[in-house]
């Protein structure tokens, strides 16, 4: 297995540990503030406080590595005997993390390239994945570039939230969406497009988006070999009955990732998310 070619990515990936081990792939954590305290996303957090944080309505806000973090990260990398390394991140609209990761290729030992997927939670893994499975096959940085980059542009993602508060909060969402969707007691259905968070439907129960999301995963899938994510914040009963249902109603499913989101994500998108990603191979 080469590793000539380091994969880097952030904590916003959310990618389970044993594929991170088995492809040697690097997290850099971002930063959650609850009430004041820094916290690190994956370790001085988990999902599950964040969750308990926003139904407290403590202030919760989120913040980028800094660029010494990627530093130390492309160091450690050179230093196993990496050639180059390719960065991954979420979208640059979401998040300051790519810019600290330009930033810090600046003095890396060797060639660094940063990438902005556009991207998030296993949006993005899937990217990093794609990435380090060519890198594990002799591909040069390009060529994991490459990889990562056309799964980005294959990909669907789809989101349902109990309420746009958190995101319109976080700035992710326009207030006067987050208004109407209030006003109208609509539940929303939300996508990924440009790299930015986008309306996507309005449904009038949580019942009938959840069933919806379902069918847009479905639908999006084919007949095509895929691998797809359920995500969730403190909704672990939704998500596994959505993961079961897909995996039937899925011919082409390859791989399925089933997880809580973690702290970053969460707090712009509160308890009760579910989402699903669906990602050609």
């Amino acid at each position: 297995m080469s590793r000539h070619v380091a994969i880097v990515t952030d904590s916003t990936a959310y990618l389970p540990p044993p594929a991170m081990a088995r492809h040697g792939i690097t997290s850099v954590p971002l930063t959650v503030v609850v009430g004041g305290e820094a916290l690190e996303e994956g370790t001085e957090i988990s999902a599950r406080s964040l969750a308990l944080a926003l139904q407290k309505r403590r202030s919760v806000t989120t913040s980028r590595p800094s660029p010494e973090e990627f530093v130390r990260a492309y160091r450690a990398a050179a230093e196993a005997g990496a050639t180059g390394i390719v960065s991954l991140h979420l979208s640059a609209d979401f998040s300051g993390t790519y810019d600290a990761a330009v930033l810090a290729a600046r003095t890396a030992p060797v060639p660094v390239r940063v990438v902005d997927t556009g991207m998030v939670a296993m949006a993005l893994g899937f990217c990093a994945l794609a990435a380090a499975e060519t890198a594990e096959t002799g591909g040069s940085v390009d060529e994991a570039v490459a990889a990562a980059e056309k799964r980005a542009v294959d990909m669907s993602a789809y989101f349902y939230v109990d309420t746009l508060d958190y995101l319109r909060r976080g700035g992710r969402i326009g207030a006067a969406q987050a208004l109407l969707g209030s006003a109208l007691a609509v539940k929303p259905l939300l996508t990924l497009d440009g790299g930015r968070i986008e309306m996507l439907e309005k449904v009038r129960t949580a019942s009938k988006a959840i069933a919806r999301l379902e069918e847009l995963a479905v639908e999006r899938a084919g007949t095509a070999e895929v691998d797809v994510a359920v995500h969730h914040l403190a909704a672990p009963e939704r998500a596994e009955k959505l993961a079961e249902r897909l995996r039937e109603r899925i011919p082409g499913l390859v791989e399925m990732h089933v997880s809580e989101v973690g702290a970053v994500i969460g707090a712009h998108t509160g308890p009760g998310l579910l989402a699903a990603v669906v990602s050609p191979r």
